[in-house]
Order: structure tokens, then C-alpha cells, then sequence
């Protein structure tokens, strides 16, 4: 067997650095990313992070809102845990090196769509994510854990118990070498999965790797259906789908029609601060009726301190020609957060033994239908640190195994497909077929698309293959969830099934054994 650890991390966004942080000082951590270690969506972000820190903000209010925000589907307990974690987590994170915006020194804090209070708090204004990935690579550098670039995860192993003990790892820049690394504990932190989605806010290694992971190894997923779009990224024909954050809607800028109305209060009271499932939806449809391609995010109300106080935004804008206190951006909704994931309790732990999962790619219940805004770096700071508690608990009950199977088909050496146009039908696809508004005519193509690629795309060594029938598995997941819940409710809405139904006041969960159940008690 190859080199063995007591946990292994998968994923460098902030969920798995928090984790590897955490568990360093006390066991041999390995931390493993796809590409590099800042390859993934935390260095992205720009919102902020939530946490109730202000004057007049208390931890129930923060719980009632992202309550609110989950349409009926939240699980409480895991609110609870991140709501009362988030200050705790902020000073961490403060104690780690990052910087967070402040004015005599107290923490700024801003407001976003669906939060009662002003508890947003930012770095560098609209560059949180980078200030976080920055400080959080930084001490990792310092904290003896082993860091592995370029290792994609093809598969994760099993024990004669059936318990996960380690990993299988192709090397990138080694043209496809094998090898297995044994763990006490796996921590899943590979996050999103937006790349399945042709418009998407995500970087290109949200590919859904992690879902696909722990169902091949027969961990339950849970509520995949819920994929939420964010309703304002920036929609050029020559530039990618940059994300324009919710806070600067909640800094006062407008969403306007060609004819500058501000259509958004059709839809709801609030208008710009409606949840981020009723603004898609609203400039979903209106895109529809119009038969045009954007709409627009209007920030000339906020004058010329909006280039200070939105750097990121303000240089991206220019580069594409746009200069956003004088004239508005061209908006439309992307793909941009994945709510469900690999099921686990609020200690980051999966129904396999010694696996744990965490941030983006966990099924938590902590955002049920609907994700509130700026929970999201929230999460992944509480919920890694429990699960490397919880990991460290876990191997001091029982060290490592030797791993003695994998969880994917046994390679049958077929040519690779060499197609590359298969991930961009999947991706079309899924925009097409499972975006912002849903039917089942749309849904069943989508489903079809993801059956044809793992029925065509040969299980081979080759890691463009591997990567494939992930992102082919997680799509299936996605979809055959989307099919199974007969309702509108958060982030997920059906056309065919436009209202909210009591009787689907529950969560979906599926396992490859098993098939799937409905959980009402979640």
C-alpha cells in the first residue's frame, strides 16, 4: 500500500482548509486538490459571509431568516449549530490572518436579499473568498500537513468492514499515474457542481466529483434537486458568467427592464431584496417574454462610490467595456450553488463509517430548498470544523485499515471516447432541460443525455473518462430528483407542478442500492 494518513482531505476551498486546519496540529493530514490549491469557488466569492455580529442583530434572527429562506426544509438542529458557530468562526478565521473590512475597529457589515439585519461582513469589499483562500493557504503552508496538487480522486476505498479507508488518486501532471493513499478518515470538501450547467458563476472544477464519490461507494445524497441560480451574473456574448454579487442590490442598485422599470416588484414587495429563488425566477421569465437575453443591473443610484466599494466587479466590468457607475450591466441568471449533496449529520459525518463531508458538496439540511445568501462561506468554516473533530474522534475509536476495494467498475480497458463535444451536449442539456424553471418533458431530456454518456463513455484509466462519468452520475442524480419532487418549493420550480404541496414537506434521499425514499422527519 502507498502512503497512509489519519484523515485525508479532499477539496482547498474553505470547508476543507478549515477541516485540514483544524486536524493538523493533532494528526497527519493530507490535503488534495483536482487542480490548484486556489482552483476552486471560495477564492470567488464575493458577497461575504454571514454572521450575526452587529449591534443589533442576534443569533435567533439570523435562524428565523435562513429558516425563512429554506421554505419548510431546513433542518433546524444544523441551523441552529451554524447560526450560534458564526461569530466563534469569524474571530477563527480573524486569529488565521484574514482581514476583514471594519471602521473603527468594529466588523462593517452589509445587508443581502432575505436578511432582516445588516450581517453580511465583507473583505476587500467584494473580494472576501480571495482574503479567505489567501489567509487559509497561507497557514496551511506553515502547518505541516502534506498538500497533493493536481490529484484527481477516481475513486474512494473501502476496508473488509465496508468502512471508507483511503483514496485512489491519478496525477494530472504524470499522465494518468495510479495511486493509493490510505486514511483513517476521508473528508469530502470538492464543492459545487455548477459546471454541469452551461451559464454558470462556478469555476471550471465544479464538476459534481464529489457527489459521484460517495455514491459509488454508497453513501446516501439527499435534496439534489435543489440547485440554486444566482439571478445576477454578468451576460456577454465574449465574457464568462461573472458573478455580480447580491450585495450590490443590497448596497441600493436597481434591476431594470430595456425601459428602465423595475420589474422585479410584479414578482414580489420587496423587489431587489426578494430571495434569490424569486429573483432568478422573475428575470427567468421575463427574459422568456421579452425574447431577449439580459436584463439589467442598474447601479447609478449608488453614484461613484460604487467602484470603491465594489473593486472586483467595477475592473471585471471595465475590462469587458462597461463602467458601472455610469452605465448598468447586462445580467441574467447563472447556475451557481448546489443546496443538496452527500447526506451527513451535523457533525459532517456520511452513513459510510469514516466518511465525512463538508461545504458545498455535503447535504447538511442547512439550507433546505433554498440557500440564504452569504451562508455559504458560513457553512463550510462551521461544518469543516466538525467534521475534522468528528474525523479525529473517529480514528482515535479505530486507526486506519488497509483499503481493499475501490468504489467504481473494474476498468475494462476499452479506448477512451476522445469526444470532446459529450460534456458540452450534458451541460446544454441540463440549462435546457433542468435550469431555473423545470417540466417533466424538459427533466426526462436531461436525464436521457447524462444516461447516454455512462452508457457510451467507456470506464477506462483515462481521467478525462473518469471525470466525465462523475459529472454523467451527478447530472443522473440531479435530474432523477428533479423528476421524483412533483412541486415548486425554493430553488427548485416545476412548471408543470407550480405550487407548494404539503405532502411534499420532506426531503429526497438516494442511495445506489437502495434506490431512493422520501424522509419526512428530516
Amino acid at each position: 500500500m502507498g502512503e497512509t494518513y489519519d484523515v485525508i482531505v479532499v477539496g482547498s476551498g474553505i470547508a476543507g482548509l478549515t477541516a485540514a486546519l483544524t486536524a493538523s496540529p493533532r494528526a497527519r493530514v493530507a490535503v488534495l486538490s483536482k487542480g490548484a490549491l486556489d482552483d476552486g469557488a471560495t477564492r470567488w466569492a464575493q458577497g461575504g459571509i454571514a454572521a450575526a455580529v452587529g449591534g443589533d442583530d442576534t443569533v435567533d434572527l439570523h435562524f428565523d431568516d435562513t429558516v425563512a429562506a429554506g421554505r419548510g426544509l431546513c433542518d433546524e438542529r444544523a441551523v441552529r449549530v451554524l447560526v450560534d458557530d458564526g461569530a466563534p468562526r469569524i474571530r477563527e478565521l480573524a486569529d488565521w490572518g484574514a482581514s476583514f473590512d471594519s471602521s473603527d475597529g468594529d466588523l462593517m457589515v452589509g445587508r443581502e436579499a432575505a436578511h432582516s439585519r445588516n450581517r453580511v461582513v465583507h473583505a476587500g469589499g467584494d473580494a472576501t473568498g480571495r482574503e479567505l483562500e489567501t489567509a487559509l493557504l497561507r497557514r496551511l503552508r506553515h502547518s505541516g500537513a502534506t498538500v497533493v496538487e493536481n490529484a484527481r480522486v477516481v475513486a474512494l476505498l473501502h476496508d473488509s468492514d465496508g468502512r471508507c479507508a483511503g483514496v485512489e488518486v491519478r496525477d494530472a501532471d504524470r499522465a494518468g499515474a495510479s495511486r493509493v493513499l490510505g486514511a483513517g478518515a476521508v473528508i469530502l470538501a470538492t464543492g459545487g457542481a455548477g459546471q454541469l450547467w452551461r451559464c454558470t458563476t462556478n469555476p471550471p472544477a465544479a464538476s459534481g466529483d464529489g457527489v459521484a464519490l460517495a455514491w459509488e461507494i454508497g453513501a446516501e445524497v439527499v435534496s439534489m434537486e435543489f440547485m440554486q441560480f444566482h439571478p445576477t451574473a454578468l451576460a456577454l456574448p465574449t465574457a464568462p458568467r461573472f458573478l455580480i454579487s447580491e450585495a450590490v442590490r443590497g448596497e441600493g442598485a436597481h434591476v431594470v427592464d430595456a425601459g428602465g422599470r423595475r420589474f422585479l416588484f410584479d414578482a414580489d414587495p420587496r423587489g431587489e431584496l426578494a430571495g434569490r429563488d424569486v429573483v432568478a425566477r422573475a428575470i427567468w421569465e421575463h427574459l422568456l417574454q421579452d425574447g431577449t437575453d439580459h436584463v439589467l443591473l442598474d447601479c447609478r443610484p449608488l453614484g461613484g462610490r460604487v467602484r470603491d466599494r465594489f473593486p472586483t466587479i467595477t475592473a471585471t466590468c471595465r475590462e469587458h467595456g462597461i463602467d458601472i457607475a455610469t452605465e448598468p450591466i447586462p445580467i441574467a441568471p447563472a447556475a451557481h450553488y448546489m443546496i443538496g449533496g452527500v447526506r451527513t449529520n451535523i457533525d459532517g459525518a456520511t452513513d459510510v463509517a469514516g466518511l465525512f463531508a463538508c461545504g458545498e458538496v455535503a447535504g447538511s439540511g442547512v439550507h433546505g430548498a433554498n440557500r440564504l445568501a452569504s451562508n455559504s462561506l458560513l457553512e463550510g468554516a462551521v461544518f469543516g470544523r466538525r467534521a475534522a473533530l468528528a474525523a479525529l474522534h473517529n480514528i482515535a475509536e479505530r486507526p486506519a485499515s488497509p483499503p481493499l476495494g475501490r468504489s467504481r467498475p473494474a476498468t475494462d480497458h476499452r479506448a477512451p471516447t476522445e469526444d470532446p463535444s459529450a460534456r458540452a451536449r450534458l451541460r446544454d442539456a441540463m440549462w435546457e432541460g433542468c435550469g431555473v424553471v423545470r417540466d417533466a418533458a424538459g427533466l426526462g431530456r436531461a436525464l436521457d443525455a447524462a444516461d447516454e454518456i455512462l452508457a457510451t463513455t467507456p470506464v477506462s484509466d483515462s481521467i478525462d473518462d473518469i471525470g466525465l462519468r462523475q459529472s454523467a452520475t451527478t447530472a443522473r442524480l440531479v435530474c432523477r430528483s428533479a423528476l421524483l419532487r412533483e412541486e415548486s418549493r425554493g430553488a427548485h420550480f416545476r412548471a408543470d407542478f407550480p405550487s407548494t404541496r404539503d405532502s411534499w414537506h420532506g426531503v429526497l434521499v438516494m442511495q445506489k442500492e437502495r434506490g431512493h425514499h422520501f424522509d419526512r422527519n428530516a
